[in-house]
This record gives structure tokens, C-alpha cells and sequence, in this order.
């Protein structure tokens, strides 16, 4: 093979170099001690399982998790013969943990931060080996966990360095999902109204809803979905009083009023058309943007009983993000690189040992004939580590 093709790598897996990798693993030990401190206990999944644990569904939709079978990688296992695959979602794997590993009673909240494996790149993003980090919530079906995770979401991406111009939108998979149950819509109607909700296709969703049962309620949704007393006053009488359909309501209502007060500096939008990951997701759904991004920073919701194929269905809410992004919009810090000269004087190990106490890298010469050139040293180096008058100093040098 010429060697101009070894060290090429497939579309949308890249190498992270020294100084992005060091950005992002100080992001990474950053992130996860904010969720240690409120509670969340870390997990380590294994990059590979048997596709029945990584494509577990809450049975919502029927059958496996679709949109996870597309994007995850399978393979046949050398020893037992059966199909495995790669983790394209963190998520079934901490509902596994939770509901047969570690099966503990009442709340239970996880996090985690590792690399996951894409068949193709997702949602616009180049990269197909995303750093997903994220928290999950077991135990609980009330609001309030799913406000605690929102919060923590809007934690972590202002410990991230990002707290202006972002948009938080706010969706409930619940309205759809009932008014789809008053109509009595099959499940391919269900998904052309879905689709056409995701397009925001008003001409289309006006033709589609004049040849199905209760037609006007999914027109009305479609129309005013981003104004939640419009959608309650112009609801049809049954779907109004469809239980489903007015705790929805009231928990965006709720959420909403939240956010606007604990986080003011958020922008904060309802939109209950918003059908992402729909036959996942069992309820209110979040996502994070950021000006002139398609992509969402971070996004979750509530996904209760994903834990059932596991013989152990709990309420659950959770969000994730990828760390590579979210390092995209970090301020790059000048980094302190101090070039220190050969020896083994204890003057001199003792000012290396204060330096990187003190949080500085310290790179020592190898050798005495690299010990007056700290570039030599360590391409690297912005300071250098010098004995004036017997005291050893550390001194920047000129650019």
C-alpha cells in the first residue's frame, strides 16, 4: 500500500492534537466534577454490547429503537456467534446499568463522558466519533426532575463559557401522542404528520389534516404550537379535556415560567411540534442552541421505561452534548510552558516541583548540551527556568 494512504482516516474521524486535546480533557474533568458535586455518579460503559441492550426502546413506538439501529455499527461476535454492535448512544447503556447492574430503590442519577461510534455523521456535524457527555435521572415521572435536569443542561454549558445568546426550545411529545389517540391515526399517518410538523409545512399539514379524524386539532397544533393559551383556547372540547393533553400543557407552562425566572439570560421559546427522537421520547423534550447553529449544543428529555427489556421499566429524563463542540466555542488560554535546564541539583528539582504545583508544565532538558535553549527543550516553551543569583526564576521569553 503506498504510504500516502496509511495514514489517512475515514470521512469524519480526525485525530485531536496536543493543544485541543488538552482544552478539551481540562472541559471534560471540569464538566463531570459540576455533576459530582450534585450528586450524579459516574459510570464507564463498555464500547461494544449485544444490539438487543444497545437498541432497547421504551416500546412507544413498537420494536427497536429505529433512529439508533441506522447510526450504530454491528458486528458478529468471534465467540458466541451473535450480533453485536457499537455504541452510538450512551443512554440504554446507563438504563441497562440502572435496571439490572445496579438496581437500586427510589432516585438513582448517573453521568458519563466517553467517545461514541456513528455509521454516518448526525445532524449536520462532521465528526462521526462524537465525545457525548451527559446525565441521566432514574425513578422519578414528576417535573421536577425534569427542571432539575434543564437546569443542570444550562449548568454545564455556562461552566462550558457559554451564557449569551443561547435559545433554549421547549417541546412535549405528549400533545402529538394523545391527539393521535383521539383520531385514532395509524401508525404511517402518525409519521407523514410528524414529518410534516419537522418541515413546519403549513399548506401541506392544511391538505394532510382535511382527510383525517380531528383534522383541525392537528392543524391548530401545527399553527400554534409556540403559543400555549392560543393552543389550549382553540383545541377542540375533547382534546382540551384530554388528560394527556392538559398536563402537557401545564408542564410547559410550568417549565417555561421556570426558566424565564432562574435563567433570564436565556432565551426560552415552546414549540409542541416538536417531535425529535418522537417514538423515544415519552415527554417534555429540550434542546439548547446557539446563534447561527442548526445544530443544538445540547438537547434531552423524558424517555420513561426505556429500562423495561432490561425486566425493569422507571421513569427517566436525561440530556447529553458533545464535548468536541461545545470546546468550538471555548477561548483558547495561553498556556504556561517552562523549559527547565538537565540536573538533578535539589535547588533545582525543588523550583520544578513548586512550578507544577502551582499548576505550570515543566519540561526538563534531557541532556546539558539542550540545557540554554528552551525551544530545544520544548517547541512549546513560553517561559524558561533560570538561577539568578543562586535563586531559580522563571522568566518568559521574548517572542
Amino acid at each position: 500500500m503506498p504510504v500516502a494512504e496509511t495514514w489517512l482516516l475515514p470521512d469524519g474521524v480526525a485525530d485531536i492534537l496536543p493543544t485541543q486535546a488538552h482544552t478539551i480533557e481540562s472541559l471534560r474533568r471540569r464538566l463531570l466534577d459540576t455533576f459530582a458535586v450534585r450528586g450524579y455518579a459516574l459510570v464507564y460503559t463498555p464500547f461494544i454490547e449485544y444490539v438487543e441492550s444497545l437498541l432497547t426502546t421504551n416500546n412507544v413506538g413498537g420494536g427497536n429503537n429505529h433512529d439508533l439501529d441506522l447510526v450504530t455499527f454491528k458486528l458478529i461476535d468471534q465467540l458466541t456467534g451473535r450480533l453485536m454492535g457499537v455504541r452510538a448512544d450512551i443512554t440504554p447503556q446507563v438504563a441497562r446499568i440502572d435496571a439490572h447492574v445496579h438496581p437500586i430503590e427510589g432516585v438513582a442519577r448517573y453521568c458519563y463522558a466517553a467517545t461514541v461510534l456513528h455509521t454516518r455523521p448526525q445532524e449536520l456535524s462532521a465528526s462521526r466519533t462524537p465525545l457525548q457527555l451527559g446525565a441521566e435521572l432514574f425513578g422519578y415521572s414528576g417535573l421536577a426532575a425534569d427542571l432539575e435536569m434543564i437546569d443542570l443542561m444550562l449548568t454545564i454549558l455556562a461552566d462550558a463559557g457559554l451564557t449569551q445568546n443561547l435559545h433554549l426550545d421547549l417541546g412535549h411529545v405528549a400533545v402529538f401522542r394523545a391527539l393521535a389517540a383521539i383520531a385514532g391515526l395509524s401508525a404511517e399517518q402518525e409519521q407523514v404528520l410528524s414529518n410534516i410538523y419537522q418541515r413546519k409545512s403549513i399548506p401541506e399539514l392544511k391538505e394532510f389534516c382535511q382527510n383525517i379524524a380531528h383534522g383541525n386539532d392537528f392543524l391548530v397544533l401545527g399553527r400554534l404550537g409556540h403559543d400555549l393559551s392560543a393552543l389550549g383556547a382553540q383545541l377542540s372540547p375533547e382534546a382540551r379535556q384530554n388528560v394527556d393533553v392538559r398536563n402537557a400543557l401545564d408542564q410547559l407552562a410550568t417549565t417555561l415560567a421556570h426558566v424565564q425566572t432562574h435563567w433570564p439570560q436565556v432565551d426560552v421559546s415552546v414549540d409542541a411540534t416538536e417531535l425529535r427522537s418522537y417514538h423515544y421520547h415519552t415527554g417534555l423534550v429540550f434542546a439548547v442552541y446557539a446563534p447561527n447553529l442548526a445544530v443544538p449544543l445540547a438537547k434531552g428529555g423524558r424517555y420513561d421505561g426505556v429500562g423495561q427489556a432490561f425486566g425493569r421499566a422507571r421513569p427517566a429524563t436525561g440530556f447529553s452534548c458533545d464535548l468536541y463542540m461545545l470546546t468550538g466555542y471555548l477561548t483558547q488560554e495561553e498556556q504556561i510552558v517552562i523549559a527547565a535546564p538537565a540536573g538533578r541539583e535539589a535547588s533545582l528539582l525543588t523550583a520544578i516541583a513548586q512550578a507544577r504545583s502551582a499548576g505550570h508544565v515543566v519540561v526538563q532538558a534531557l541532556s546539558f548540551g539542550k540545557s540554554t535553549n528552551a525551544l530545544e527543550i520544548d517547541h512549546r516553551a513560553t517561559h524558561t527556568l533560570v538561577q539568578i543569583d543562586k535563586i531559580w526564576q522563571i522568566v518568559k521569553l521574548e517572542s
